[in-house]
């Protein structure tokens, strides 16, 4: 697999990221049993995706330590991202970003993955309430401890980037990116190149919208009508674009969601995608969507067709 470095002082690793959340029982998702979810991390890590992305609060510690458990006797293998700061008690009831907080989040997360440092650390938001210095020094205080290898930030401003990176360098950027919302192209993609910061994509299929499978309505029931980009004449403006997709995929012998995975790949060197992938036939499908060559006539169609406020509506719950 084409490898990215991680930060500027970070290690090569695999350039697709696995997303494990949908593993645990998170929102309205179930989650998949433990033995199918050991099998699809240990089939990651065999084919080279080695950067595994979890948060201390997916599944209220369920998810780590099902990660915990696939590391085992492999943790040379696994480059362990680890969000934190989100409180939930069934719904999101907000950030607890203290110091003292993340001195403490720290050490339960090492004990359920069963490690003695996590590779990446990143505060899943930076909200007003906390300083942004005080939540980078605590981290930078965990990177000297030697509890954390490298300070990751996700959502944050060209600012705050800029900021964060000042007092401590940041290794990642996780932001949401897709041909759905290309709103990272007009500042923190370039800015993060310029520091020399990776590019974690997520939300890359826009939570099913550029997989070529919705129909709209969608059911009362799914936790995505609370996107605007499902809602209404806003859906059904959404799928006319996405079907545009279609005879591109076919010409190319992939599915909508792997040409949507490939683009992503594709507008740079320093991009991850990250994706929620919980089989090894879904890992087995990503790892083909990387292979996926645009010629410079696709790409341009692609960037006509998709500019920005071509889909209507957010893509995501973003800041």
């Amino acid at each position: 697999m084409e490898k990215i470095k991680i930060g500027s002082a970070g290690p090569l690793i695999g350039k697709l990221g696995l997303g494990c959340m949908r593993m645990s029982p998170v929102w309205n998702n179930p989650g998949k049993s433990e033995k199918e979810s050991i099998a699809a991390i240990h089939y990651a890590l065999d084919h080279g995706v080695q950067f595994l992305n979890t948060g201390d609060f997916y599944g209220a510690g369920h998810n780590e330590l099902l990660v915990g458990k696939a590391i085992k006797d492999r943790r040379d293998q696994a480059f362990i991202s680890v969000k934190f700061g989100a409180v939930f008690d069934g719904a999101l009831l907000g950030f607890d970003l203290r110091p003292t907080s993340i001195s403490n989040f720290i050490n339960y997360s090492l004990v359920r993955l069963g490690v003695d440092y996590i590779d990446l650390y990143q505060p899943c938001r930076i909200d007003d309430q906390h300083l942004l210095e005080d939540i980078v020094g605590t981290i930078q205080d965990l990177i000297h401890a030697g509890k954390v290898r490298h300070l990751g930030l996700s959502e944050i401003t060209p600012q705050q980037l800029k900021q964060a990176h000042a007092i401590q360098p940041v290794a990642a950027l996780e932001y949401g990116y897709s041909l759905a919302n290309r709103q990272l192209e007009k500042e923190l993609l370039p800015l993060a190149e310029k520091l020399g910061i990776s590019v974690v994509a997520f939300a890359i299929t826009a939570e099913g919208l550029l997989t070529g499978q919705l129909k709209a309505p969608l059911e009362a029931n799914d936790h995505r009508n609370r996107f605007s980009c499902f809602q209404g004449e806003n859906l059904k403006h959404n799928l006319e674009k996405v079907a545009l997709l279609a005879d591109m995929a076919a010409g190319k012998n992939c599915t909508v969601a792997q040409l949507a995975i490939g683009w992503v790949n594709a507008q740079s060197k320093n991009i991850m995608p990250l994706i929620s992938m919980n089989t090894p036939q879904r890992i087995r499908e990503t790892l083909q969507a990387m292979d996926i060559q645009f010629t410079q006539d696709e790409l341009t169609l692609l960037n006509k067709e998709f500019n920005a406020g071509a889909i209507w509506g957010a893509t995501y719950l973003q800041r």
